[in-house]
């Protein structure tokens, strides 16, 4: 049954002003000025600049016009004001030369050419051009044209032979077999960058190496170990090749050698020249000076805000006349925006102050490492942490560290980068796991690659030097730095 009842509840709701700010916080500085634009076209009460008055009280000290220059330049004006655009608009009886300029310098010249925008060819465009250049009939050409469009992007053939025979069947209406769509992809094989058209990475590499001189013995021990021993390269097992093959370890090297110079992904090859580059905007900096730490907020964080001086204008004039009922509405919609831009402006004001606040606090608990800049001096430290010095809660300590980079002597890092867990060490001294990672790191870097250390034989040399840790530990941080496994890192 539907019933009706009252009760009461204790209810917590965030206000719009708090959710406003939440938003604000996370966002780094890039993407505030996007958020402060579409703020700005929404809000036409909130405008982007210095305040008007400061600008006037500027103004009215390098004001130095006397009155009579005033009112000769108040004549001037009344004297342009008699002249109308038509008389020009309407003059057709102006000379060529007098419109036009032949007296600039080859330098102007030069500024005023266009800068050529170079247009690169994306890698499908550039086999259907190489395709162009084969004979073949308008049937064939439509084949090998739908055999191209089902490459990926790194250039491998991802859609099976057979189904593409049902394709061009039911898409275009043409009947082809497998056999006709072999021939045609092992033309289109023959195009460049060498590997394009492989279904699968061996017969990527093998192709690549039969464009290369057949009468090299590294280039033929090569095409054997990927022909009959794949899996064991892949997986390492070295000794299994050896044994297959029948090479020796210095002719395995060579070939090896060959294997490692092809291109696993020959699509890639012509969209490098085509990556973009991000640049990181630092939302703080930490400068030295005196030995002493300084903090500074990027101006990008800080922009200069105010709510339009018309509006105000406007909420003082319809406030004046209530009665009348579209003043009212008029009123209605102005406070409504200029309160908008009020709260917003706060935001960011608040916004500010949190986020020096939360760094200060980072900046002062990993004093050492700022100092120094040695990795091994980073403190653990958790969001708890900076959150019960601050007074903050530990979602807002999160939103400020998230996404947001501080410049340091020693380069640009992200801010989550110094929160870390601990870890006990035998004297009972609690380390962070990033000083681990570190040990970790060097370890590994300082091994035999012809025989790797094992995640076992990396938890004991922890424990030598007093880290109490576990393998499992050990695997999960390897993971982290992306190290693969001691098999993986063995080299001949």
């Amino acid at each position: 049954m539907l019933n009706q009842k009252m009760q009461q509840k204790m209810l917590q709701k965030l206000s719009p002003q708090q959710i406003q700010l939440m938003k604000l916080l996370q966002i780094p500085a890039i993407a505030l000025e996007q958020r402060i634009k579409q703020e700005i076209e929404e809000n036409p009460a909130l405008e982007e600049g210095v305040d008007e008055e400061e600008n006037e009280q500027e103004e009215d000290e390098f004001d130095t016009t006397t009155d009579d220059d005033s009112e000769e330049v108040s004549a001037k004006d009344k004297d342009e004001d008699e002249f109308s655009l038509d008389d020009y608009i309407e003059d057709d009886e102006t000379p060529a030369y007098k419109l036009s300029v032949n007296n600039t310098s080859p330098d102007d010249e030069t500024g005023k050419k266009e800068i050529p925008f170079s247009v690169g060819v994306t890698f499908h465009e550039l086999l259907q051009q190489q395709l162009g250049l084969h004979v073949m009939d308008a049937r064939q050409n439509l084949i090998a044209s739908h055999i191209i469009g089902n490459f990926d992007d790194s250039g491998y053939l991802e859609r099976d032979i057979e189904a593409m025979v049902d394709d061009l069947a039911f898409s275009q209406n043409i009947t082809t077999t497998v056999e006709e769509l072999n021939t045609l992809l092992q033309i289109i094989q023959e195009f460049d960058p060498p590997g394009i058209g492989a279904r699968n990475l061996r017969e990527c590499l093998l192709l690549q190496l039969k464009r290369k001189d057949n009468n090299n013995i590294d280039i033929k021990s090569a095409v054997l170990i990927l022909t009959n021993c794949f899996d064991e390269f892949t997986k390492k097992h070295y000794d299994k090749i050896l044994k297959k093959t029948e090479l020796s370890e210095e002719q395995l090297k060579r070939a090896i050698a060959e294997i490692l110079l092809l291109n696993p992904k020959p699509g890639n090859t012509q969209s490098e020249s085509a990556k973009i580059v991000q640049y990181i905007i630092p939302d703080f900096t930490i400068n030295i000076n005196d030995g002493e730490l300084e903090l500074t907020l990027n101006s990008r964080n800080a922009p200069d805000l105010r709510i339009s001086k018309l509006y105000l204008e406007m909420l003082q004039d319809y406030s004046k006349s209530k009665k009348d009922k579209q003043k009212t509405e008029a009123l209605s919609f102005v406070k409504q925006k200029v309160d908008s831009a009020q709260w917003f402006i706060e935001a960011i004001l608040q916004r500010q102050a949190t986020m020096l606040l939360t760094m200060e606090a980072i900046m002062n608990y990993q004093k050492e490492y700022f100092l120094k800049g040695d990795e091994t001096l980073i403190k653990p430290m958790i969001l708890k942490d900076i959150s019960e010095k601050v007074g903050l809660d530990i979602s807002t300590i999160s939103r400020v560290s998230n996404s947001k980079y501080v410049q340091t002597p020693y380069g640009t890092f992200l801010i989550k980068k110094f929160f870390s867990e601990s870890l006990s060490t035998d004297s009972g001294e609690e380390v962070s796991t990033i000083e681990v990672k570190r040990i970790l790191q060097d370890c590994i870097n300082s091994e035999s690659k012809k025989k790797p250390l094992t995640d076992d034989e990396l938890m004991k040399i922890l424990k030598e030097k007093k880290y109490n840790i576990a393998r499992r530990t050990i695997a999960k941080y390897r993971e982290q730095l992306g190290i693969p496994v001691a098999r993986l890192r063995k080299e001949l």
